[in-house]
C-alpha cells in the first residue's frame, strides 16, 4: 500500500547519541552525545534508555520552540518488552501518547501514522520517536550477557541513541511526499546472528512496490537509504533486487548500519541496528543534507526483524517488515 501526501512537512530533530556513536563518522552532526558511560547517571540500562527518549523529546520541544500542548500527538516505540521505554517516557508528557512495535522499523511506521493524521487535518503537529540501548538490548535478547559469547561477523551491534521528529501541516524546506507500507516477509531464516539476511526480502518487496506503485525508477531518489541491513545484508539486498525483481540501485543506495559506525575500526562486527540506527541517521546527518540541498530527494527504508525470543526458542523463523518514506525538498 502507497499512499501520497499533500500536507506534511518536517518541521525539526533531535537526536542523542551514546558512546559508540559519537565515535563513528557522523559524531558532528548529533545534538548530544552522552559518553562517560551506558548508565547516563541512571541505576539501570532500561532507565538510562528511558532517559534517552526523555531528552530526545524535550530537546525536540526546545528546538522547535513548542509546548507539550501544542503537540497534537506522541508517537513512540523501542525494543522493550511492552515498549516499555516509551510508555514510561511518555508519562513525563501532558501530550496524547500512541505507542507501536515494528522493531527496528518503528521509525517509519510513526512517521506512516503521524502523516496520514496529519494529512486527514486530524492533527496539526506530532512528533514520532524512538529508542534503543545497546545493552538493554543484548541483556533482553541474548540474557545473560555475563557468558560473553562471540557473535559471528554476520551480527549487528546494537546502537544507543534516541532521535525525535516532528511533522507538522505548517510548510517547511522538507515534506513528507508519499510513503509505502511494508509486509511481513520471511524467508524460513533462523539465524538470529544474521538480521541482514533476514530484513533484506522485506526492504527489496518494499522498494520494488514502491517504485512499481508511482511509476518511478531508482535514479528518481539521490538516495536510497534502508534502515539496518549491515554491511552484510546490503549486499544481498542489491543482488536481491536485481535477480528476482531486475531493479539495479547500486547507484544511489547505502545502508544506515555501515553509515553510522566505521566498521572497519570499531568492534561492531557487521554495523549498526536498533531503532535507534535509522532514526538517527535520517534525522542528522540525512536532515542536514537536505536543508543545504546538497540531497533532494530521498527514500528511507527502515527495517526490523519481528521476532521474539520466546518463538526463536520455539525454532520459529524470523519474519521481517520494512516500510518506505519518501522526504523531499520544497522547490520554491
Amino acid at each position: 500500500m502507497t499512499t501520497t501526501y499533500k500536507n506534511v512537512y518536517l518541521k525539526e530533530t533531535s537526536t542523542i547519541a551514546g558512546n559508540y556513536e559519537a565515535n563513528g563518522p557522523l559524531k558532528s552532526y548529533y545534538d548530544k552525545t552522552y559518553t562517560k558511560d551506558l548508565y547516563f547517571g541512571e541505576t539501570s540500562w532500561e532507565h538510562a534508555e528511558i532517559k534517552l527518549l526523555k531528552d530526545s523529546i524535550s530537546l525536540l520541544l526546545k528546538k522547535s520552540k513548542l509546548k507539550e500542548n501544542d503537540v497534537d500527538l506522541l508517537i513512540s516505540g523501542d525494543l522493550q518488552n511492552q515498549i516499555a521505554s516509551s510508555d514510561y517516557a511518555s508519562r513525563e508528557f501532558n501530550i496524547p501518547f500512541l505507542g507501536i512495535y515494528n522493531a527496528c522499523a518503528t521509525s517509519s511506521e510513526g512517521i506512516i501514522i503521524a502523516s496520514t493524521f496529519i494529512d486527514s487535518k486530524q492533527a496539526k503537529n506530532c512528533i514520532v520517536s524512538t529508542v534503543s540501548h545497546n545493552t538493554a538490548a543484548e541483556k533482553q535478547y541474548r540474557n545473560p550477557t555475563e557468558y560473553g559469547t562471540p557473535k559471528p561477523e554476520t551480527a549487528t551491534f546494537t546502537v544507543t541513541g534516541s532521535a525525535s521528529i516532528l511533522l507538522t501541516s505548517e510548510k517547511t524546506d522538507i515534506r513528507i511526499e508519499s510513503a509505502t507500507i511494508g509486509k511481513t516477509i520471511d524467508k524460513g531464516t533462523k539465524d538470529v546472528n544474521h538480521m541482514g539476511a533476514v530484513m533484506a526480502p522485506a526492504a527489496a518487496d518494499t522498494i520494488y512496490r514502491h517504485l512499481q506503485d508511482l511509476n518511478r525508477s531508482p535514479d528518481y531518489y539521490d538516495l536510497i537509504l534502508t534502515g539496518d541491513l549491515g554491511k552484510y545484508g546490503k549486499e544481498i539486498l542489491i543482488n536481491y533486487l536485481k535477480k528476482v525483481y531486475q531493479l539495479d540501485i547500486s547507484s544511489n543506495y547505502d545502508d544506515c548500519g555501515t553509515i553510522i559506525y566505521d566498521t572497519d575500526k570499531q568492534p561492531v562486527l557487521a554495523g549498526g541496528s536498533g531503532p535507534a540506527c535509522s532514526a538517527l541517521v535520517n534525522y542528522s546527518y540525512v536532515y542536514r543534507l537536505m536543508k543545504e540541498k546538497k540531497l533532494k530527494r530521498v527514500l528511507i527504508v527502515p527495517t526490523g526483524a519481528l521476532f521474539s525470543p520466546t518463538m526463536f526458542f520455539q525454532k520459529e523463523s524470523l519474519p521481517a517488515i520494512a516500510h518506505a518514506v519518501s522526504l523531499e525538498v520544497v522547490e520554491k
